[in-house]
């Protein structure tokens, strides 16, 4: 794979415009090299150009002139070189790069300099961005460094809570003793001991207390690097191997210990409070009902073994995050390398030694770190999070990415094949045994009525798997980072081939269901079995519901256990904090109003034993009815909830707009439904006017909120000004067919009919095309939010942490 290529795959998505714009200046160093080759000067030209080169002044590209000396040698030094790198400060007082081109009057000089001034703004903005990054950082270094001090004093008072006192002074003391024992005891244990006991689990004492004695010998030496150096537990690195002096160096910290200004180890439990959580309903209501949540800590093991997970989940992204920069800093100077030979050799020129000798020393490729935050990070996470197991803990740090494995193409595309053959032999059944024809039209509406609605739930799961499938392929392809946008486990999200091959693998069982149930139904030996065949779309359901509730680790675990979370918080959407991944999978059931009725339909049919003679009468009870209005209005009324508990947390009226959208399109679901039932010119003109309204207003909202399309001044005309996909008439084309698809929407209250097709077949038509209408959806929300992402260089999750910190004053208040 060519450099272009693979540094452009290994970006982080979110900070693509804070990389080195490696294409761009390729394109220079291209439209310079078909400049030298059409103009190529002859070689007299080139040696009276080389002998005048001397006596004309250097010029920087910046405008600025090189001064000149009067060292000769100095002057020897700069004529062998072809650029001159230096740092300038700007007013600002920040440090931007310079260089100057020294081959002034060469031919194709220009296309030198503009080369040298792009690069060098490149530059500038890498270092920028990585110093911003590293800064933000150490900030959170330095909160973890408190968080993990306090979870150690936690986890001492759970192990001894007697030995816990209220007043500060009482505190002091215990931890005075506890590190003159700790003194006593490093006087009178052998160095090979010593290091043994660092091994120890979290449950020592003594090794806490020594990390916080030597506390005041690092702030001094180190800095704010050191902090949080003290708060992991890491120890300062000793030049002097002898064994008997490190002892003694250990005693004197020890003995300094009591001049530090740090709070004692358990101290610090006197400035912590737990943090006020709102992810449960219980902590909702009290939120809402204004009642005070409990704060104050209370050891106990409940409490520590929460504080430790949540902890553990903040050192994970934290892990990531440094990760990230590592490899954003490796790839930046990897790119300036790969450039500067370019140069080279299509200049002839020797220049990329000295540039990236500036590189090299500068703050992108010197500074060290992020790489000792990681260290740290890796020390302290496999102590306290896998018990001291070194690969346990790795492997959580550095979770293995999902691997794209052959049998799950085969796979997938041995059961295309087989959907295809199914639908084929399904299709000869019916006119060999001529289903259709007029003289079984009875038998075709009675299976119609009451067959069709039960397979035909498979049909909608399976085509939104499908648009899911390729909504995973084309954000693939165009680098959108959805695993990060909704939040999925590393090395757990599924790639469109295992999305497909579940949707193709449901529609293999429903059509061999189907087939069964026609085979049992037509053959004579076997129609006492007809209540038995009744049952086959039942059990396939009630085997999808197995699977999918299942708790064994098999069937993609992370990812069913994902969706039963989002469900669960779809159920009891205004109780529990509104994410991206729950209102988005409450999106797509909005698209899925036929299939809960064909739920519906499964317990009148089956509830009721109407199955047993294939005749249904659920139409014709006022229960059935009834529940079809709620039904419908079921998936559009969580939604409303959850943009209401979204106004509530937010405090954005954009929220209120979107509740005010879900709630006309139950008005308009409600009174179709009515209509359907009732009939009446009356409810076919309320259902006319709020399905008109419903539609415009969805219509309006998908496109230029969800979009964020149809924006005037922009340079896309009537798009936006950033755009994915290059072909600008597919955006065209998206707008054009959500407004059709939309119309289609309507077809209750227009009363289209395409062939004298079944009433029922034109339902299920109607329902495909709005599950295509979400696919299509999909993609472009989502492509909107990672612009939006990468518009603010987002590119970490906010993990909520288990400890408050207070200063003195803040906890007075």
């Amino acid at each position: 794979m060519k450099f272009g290529k693979e540094f452009a795959a290994q970006m982080v998505p979110e900070w693509h415009e804070a990389y080195m714009d490696y294409a761009f200046l390729k394109t220079l160093l291209k439209d310079f090299h078909l400049f030298k080759q059409k103009n190529r000067p002859p070689p007299s030209a080139a040696r009276s150009a080389s002998l005048g080169r001397s006596l004309t002044l250097y010029r920087a590209f910046s405008g600025l002139t090189a001064t000149s000396s009067t060292n000769n040698k100095h002057l020897s030094d700069i004529e062998n070189h072809v650029i001159q790198v230096n740092s300038v400060r700007t007013d600002g007082g920040d440090e931007r790069s310079e260089t100057t081109f020294l081959m002034s009057g060469d031919y194709g000089e220009e296309y030198e300099l503009v080369y040298f001034k792009r690069l060098d703004e490149e530059f500038d903005k890498v270092v920028k961005f990585y110093k911003l990054k590293v800064d933000e950082v150490m900030k959170e270094a330095g909160v973890l460094n408190k968080q993990m001090e306090a979870l150690i004093a936690f986890r001492i008072k759970v192990d001894n809570p007697k030995g816990w006192a209220n007043s500060v002074e009482e505190t002091s003391k215990l931890a005075s003793d506890i590190e003159a024992s700790t003194a006593a005891l490093y006087a009178t244990t052998p160095s090979a001991a010593i290091r043994a006991s660092r091994r120890i689990h979290m449950d020592a004492i003594d090794d806490l207390v020594h990390q916080s004695v030597k506390s005041s010998s690092d702030e001094s030496s180190s800095g704010d690097d050191d902090k949080f150096n003290n708060g992991m537990e890491m120890k300062p690195v000793n030049n002097n191997k002898n064994p008997e002096i490190q002892e003694n160096n250990m005693n004197d910290q020890t003995r300094s210990s009591s001049a530090t200004t740090r709070p004692a180890p358990l101290e610090i439990l006197q400035r912590m409070r737990f943090n006020p959580s709102q992810e449960t309903p219980r902590s909702t209501i009290k939120s809402f009902l204004k009642l005070p949540n409990k704060t104050d800590l209370k050891f106990s093991k409940e409490n520590f073994k929460k504080a430790a997970t949540q902890l553990k989940k903040a050192f994970v992204e934290f892990y990531q995050k440094l990760r990230l920069l590592k490899s954003y800093s490796f790839l930046n100077t990897m790119a300036f390398s790969k450039i500067m030979k370019k140069y080279d050799k299509i200049a002839s020129r020797s220049a990329s030694k000295l540039y990236m000798k500036k590189v090299d020393n500068s703050y992108l490729g010197s500074s060290e770190e992020v790489s000792k935050v990681m260290e740290r990070v890796e020390s302290t996470f496999i102590k306290h999070f896998s018990n001291a197991n070194r690969s346990k803990g790795m492997n959580i740090l550095r979770p293995q990415k999902r691997i794209e494995r052959h049998r799950i193409t085969f796979s997938a595309g041995f059961l295309v094949g087989c959907t295809v053959s199914l639908i084929l032999a399904l299709i000869l059944i019916i006119r060999a045994r001529r289903i259709l024809e007029a003289d079984h039209d009875e038998g075709r509406v009675l299976y119609m009525d009451t067959m069709f609605p039960l397979y035909s739930l498979f049909g909608f799961i399976v085509l939104h798997l499908a648009m899911y499938g390729g909504n995973i392929f084309f954000w693939r392809k165009y680098r959108v980072n959805y695993a990060f946008i909704f939040g999925f486990k590393e090395g757990t999200e599924l790639g469109y081939r295992e999305v497909l091959l579940i949707g193709f693998s449901i529609s293999v069982l429903a059509l061999a269901g189907v087939l069964a149930n026609l085979d049992m139904e037509m053959d004579p030996v076997t129609k006492d079995y007809k209540a038995l065949t009744e049952l086959v779309p039942l059990g396939l359901v009630i085997l999808a519901v197995v699977i999918l509730l299942c708790p064994l680790k098999v069937v993609h675990s992370s990812s069913r256990k994902f969706l039963l979370v989002c469900l669960f918080h779809c159920l009891l959407a205004p109780l529990y904090k509104v994410t991206l991944p729950d209102f988005f999978l409450a999106d797509q059931l909005t698209s899925q109003v036929q299939a809960f009725r064909s739920l519906q339909f499964y317990v009148c049919y089956y509830g009721w034993g109407d199955y047993k003679r294939r005749a249904s009468n659920c139409k014709s009870s006022d229960v059935f009815n009834t529940f079809s209005f709620i039904i419908a209005a079921i998936p559009y009324s969580w939604r409303l909830l959850q943009c209401l508990r979204r106004l509530y947390d937010e405090k954005d009226a954009m929220q209120g707009y979107n509740g005010l959208k879900y709630f006309s399109t139950i008005v308009a679901v409600s009174t179709r439904t009515a209509y359907t039932l009732n009939k009446g010119i009356g409810w076919k003109i309320v259902a006319w006017i709020a399905s008109v309204v419903a539609a415009v207003t969805s219509t309006y909202w998908d496109i230029v909120i969800d979009w964020g399309l149809l924006q005037r001044n922009c340079k896309n005309k009537w798009l936006r000004d950033k755009l994915l996909i290059s072909n600008k008439s597919v955006y065209y084309g998206a707008i054009v067919l959500n407004v059709l698809l939309r119309l289609a929407w309507m077809q209750t209250v227009m009363k289209i009919t395409i062939f004298s097709l079944h009433r029922q077949t034109m339902v299920a038509l109607v329902a495909s095309l709005e599950i295509i209408r979400r696919g299509i959806w999909n993609f472009f929300r989502l492509e909107n939010e990672h612009l939006n992402n990468v518009g603010n260089y987002r590119a970490f999750k906010s993990v909520p942490l288990p400890f408050n910190y207070y200063e003195d004053g803040d906890k007075d208040e």
